[in-house]
């Protein structure tokens, strides 16, 4: 589905991404993870041009988007896209039914009189009935995120990109999300690249866990490998260790 090689991103003196290589299948589940500034966010950006990349190649079901200069080329191709704001990003002053439909307005061509049926559906779908009409400020913290979802899902993306699905979020809602994302990989067939921290997240729900550091992948590979491997760095930040190679950036 997605294909990324050499891909570089600096700003400033900083590299963040120094040559990144990674393959993403199609309908899986790949999962992201690393310190805190080893570029995970900046991927996922560069991923869907938010971010322009410096170098290297961003290959989308065999058509290299990396150096897509066009605005409406750019548009069409954020269409196959959704992505899940690691605060939600909902808008305070519109209600919840408003905030689920609000791309459709700008992403298809579904009608107006479409938009209400769709936000039940979706609403639904990540396990919310009947809160249509409440506004942002009257959920949860949990219900704020499977809103979010919600509004990604209203515009039928092929590929769902998470920033920190679960951050935030206690145990119990944690599980939800992770339920919620291994759902739609099985009903829809939706592609997942996934960012966390949170490791029991990243072992649940992964076909394909990937660690970052240093700018590069340090290892991609399924997660039984991942807990079984003697990779030093892997080993430090699974495990959650201070003693290590990795020191805080």
């Amino acid at each position: 589905m997605i294909e990324i090689k050499n891909l570089k991103k600096s700003f400033g003196p900083k590299n963040v991404l120094n040559g990144v290589n990674l393959s993403v299948k199609e309908g899986e589940v790949t999962t992201v993870i690393g310190s805190s500034g080893t570029g995970k966010s900046t991927l996922i950006k560069c991923i869907i041009r938010l971010l322009e990349p410096d170098a290297g190649q961003i290959i989308v079901k065999g058509k290299d988007i990396t150096h897509i200069k066009d605005e409406l080329e750019l548009a069409n191709l954020r269409r196959n896209f959704g992505y899940l704001f690691q605060e939600g990003a909902l808008f305070d002053s519109l209600t919840v039914g408003e905030n689920v439909t609000f791309g459709l307005k700008y992403l298809t061509k579904t009608p107006p009189s479409q938009y209400a049926k769709i936000a039940r559906e979706k609403l639904a779908l990540v396990g919310l009935k009947g809160i249509e009409n409440l506004k942002p400020s009257e959920l949860s913290g949990g219900m704020k995120k499977r809103v979010s979802l919600a509004r990604v899902l209203a515009t039928e993306p092929k590929v769902i990109l998470y920033d920190e699905p679960t951050s935030g979020l206690d145990p119990i809602m944690s599980q939800i999300i992770n339920e919620l994302i291994l759902d739609l990989k099985k009903k829809l067939g939706v592609t997942s690249i996934v960012i966390t921290h949170d490791m029991r997240s990243a072992f649940e729900i992964s076909d394909t866990l990937v660690m970052l550091y240093g700018g590069k992948v340090e290892l991609a590979a399924k997660a039984a490998d991942f807990k079984n491997t003697q990779n030093p760095y892997v080993k430090q930040f699974i495990e959650g260790s201070s003693i290590g190679p990795i020191r805080p950036f």
